[in-house]
C-alpha cells in the first residue's frame, strides 16, 4: 500500500510546500532588502510559524520532549540524518537563532532565498570560508542569537547513531564560552529519507532537547574531551529512542 500510495503523497507534499513558500514570498523579498536583526527576526518568526503548519498540515507534526531553556543563548547542536531537519529545526526551537549551513542550500529554488536570509554559509572545502563563518558566528552568538550547527557536516549514512563530529561547534562553544545544547531529531529519517527524495511519509517528529552542557572554566585545549562528552550524551539518548 505504501508504495501505491507514497508517489501521491510526495506529490501532496511538494504541492504545497511550494503554494506556501510562494504566498510568503513577496514578503520575504521585502523583508531581506534590510540586512539587519530586526529584519531577521521577522523573517525567523515567519519561517518558525509557517515550518510549523506546514508540518501539521502534510501529516508530520513536531513534538517537543524536554525543555528549551528560553532567554539564553546556546551552541545548539542537532544530528543531521534527513533533507526534512532543515525544516524540523525552525519549527522545534521556540527563539531566534541563525544556522551555519553549506552553501549550496541557497541553490534550492525559493527556500534558497529565505534560507540564505536565515543562515551563515560555509564552503567546507575553503579554509578562509571556514574561519569568515567561525567569525560570524561568534559576532552573532555575542550580539544577536544563539547559533545552530549539524556537527556531523552531512548525512549520517552509517550503522553508527551518529558520524563523528566536525571541532567547529565546539570551539565556537569554547571561544565564546557559550554552554552546547544537544537536539535530537529521531524520527526525521522515516519521514524523509535521505536515500531519494521522493520517500516521504507521513508521522510524528519528535525533538528532543537534552540538558545544556557548560563549558566555562573548560580550557580551550580540552576540545576534544568537550565533543567527545557531547557525542557519546546525543548517541547515548538515540539509542535509548530507538
Amino acid at each position: 500500500m505504501k508504495i501505491i500510495l507514497q508517489p501521491f503523497y510526495t506529490l501532496y507534499v511538494l504541492a504545497t510546500f511550494v503554494a506556501s513558500l510562494l504566498l510568503a514570498f513577496p514578503v520575504f523579498v521585502v523583508l531581506g532588502l534590510r540586512d539587519r536583526p530586526e529584519a531577521r527576526r521577522r523573517i525567523w518568526t515567519i519561517v518558525h510559524y509557517w515550518s510549523r503548519g506546514w508540518l501539521w498540515l502534510i501529516g508530520m507534526p513536531v513534538t517537543t520532549i524536554g525543555k528549551y531553556p528560553k532567554g539564553q543563548k546556546f551552541v545548539i547542536v542537532a544530528n543531521h540524518i534527513s533533507y526534512l531537519d532543515t525544516i524540523v529545526i525552525y519549527a522545534a526551537i521556540p527563539e531566534y537563532f541563525r544556522t551555519l549551513a553549506k552553501k549550496e542550500m541557497v541553490r534550492i529554488p525559493i527556500f534558497g532565498f529565505v534560507y540564505k536570509q536565515l543562515a551563515i554559509l560555509v564552503d567546507r572545502s575553503s579554509p578562509e570560508s571556514r574561519a569568515k563563518s567561525m567569525r560570524l558566528m561568534w559576532r552573532q552568538l555575542k550580539n544577536e542569537c544563539s547559533i545552530t550547527v549539524f556537527p556531523e557536516g552531512t548525512f549520517n549514512e552509517t550503522d553508527a547513531p551518529l558520524k563523528e563530529f566536525y571541532d567547529g561547534a565546539f570551539r565556537l562553544a569554547l571561544n565564546s564560552k557559550t554552554a552546547v545544547l544537544p537536539l535530537l531529531f529521531p524520527d526525521t529519517v522515516h519521514r524523509w529519507h535521505f536515500s531519494g527524495w521522493w520517500k516521504l511519509w507521513p508521522g510524528r517528529n519528535r525533538a528532543v532537547f537534552l540538558p545544556p552542557v557548560p563549558v566555562s572554566g573548560v580550557a580551550s585545549d580540552k576540545l576534544p574531551e568537550l565533543k567527545a562528552r557531547v557525542w557519546t550524551i546525543m548517541a547515548g539518548k538515540l539509542e535509548e529512542l530507538g
